[in-house]
């Protein structure tokens, strides 16, 4: 897929999808990124893997919510390897999928919606814009943003979450059609429910195993079956594929 020495951020890559993600980058030899908020300890140990199988990996403290926090951080990236190939914005606000402590929609407030928006839209917003000059400086780069398959097929309707992912959608269609000409590609990974994460976690049996009934290939995804898609789409066998949202949920959603 011709990754070596790609430089790759990572939003939100301390654990879960995102750590599973810097993981197989640094198996195909990209030079990995891993941006985290609060757990140095664990972000430090995904490095540490990476380059215990011979890769190279850093991880960089910031909040992509805030702006000159996400510039520092892009600014230290492409003074230090000289470029900034891919980013990958899958850092959101912290949210439980649990069915039965969700908030219907006549509880929630507005300020619900904004919380996600902050973590899913202006976060990516920030990571992209700042990547921005630098791509079209290389006439080249891969921007791809992690939103989910319930803006499809809301099975559970987590208001919140799934309208920010929604946005976050349209955001990317935008920056496909407007980066295009300089060699940029834009586009989305919509994970289906993914087993096991700390997300996950608290979603119940039984809608673990209605979610399962429901999906051709009669299981939940994996992290690496996340991470798997955002390296195709990185690569450059994805060089002609913009503006798309790619399912990654077993068949649940199909169009």
């Amino acid at each position: 897929m011709n990754l070596k020495q790609k430089i790759v951020l990572i939003t939100g890559a301390s654990r879960g999808i995102g750590a599973e993600m810097a993981r197989q980058f640094g198996t195909a030899g990209s030079i990995v990124v891993i941006n985290y908020l609060n757990n140095e300890h664990l972000a430090g140990k995904v490095v540490r893997e990476i380059e215990e199988m011979g890769g190279q990996s850093v991880a960089i403290r910031a909040d992509v919510t805030d702006s000159n926090q996400v510039n520092e951080m892009i600014e230290a990236i492409v003074d230090s390897f000289g470029a900034i190939d891919v980013v990958v914005n899958n850092a959101l606000s912290h949210y439980t999928f649990n069915p039965k402590t969700r908030k219907t929609a006549w509880e929630m407030e507005w300020e619900d919606y904004n919380k996600q928006w902050e973590g899913s839209v202006r976060g990516a917003y920030n990571i992209c814009k700042a990547a921005m000059p630098h791509m079209k400086n290389q006439m080249s780069g891969r921007m791809i943003n992690i939103v989910s398959n319930l803006i499809h097929f809301p099975i559970v309707p987590y208001h919140d979450y799934t309208t920010a992912k929604m946005s976050l959608l349209g955001y990317t269609r935008n920056l496909a059609k407007e980066l295009g000409g300089f060699g940029i590609t834009v586009n989305a990974v919509a994970p289906g429910l993914t087993y096991p994460t700390d997300s996950s976690h608290e979603t119940k049996e039984d809608v673990r195993n209605e979610i399962i009934q429901l999906t051709p290939l009669h299981r939940l995804a994996q992290p690496k079956d996340i991470a798997g898609s955002v390296l195709f789409l990185a690569s450059d066998l994805a060089s002609f594929i913009t503006g798309q949202c790619l399912n990654v949920d077993g068949g649940l959603v199909m169009h």
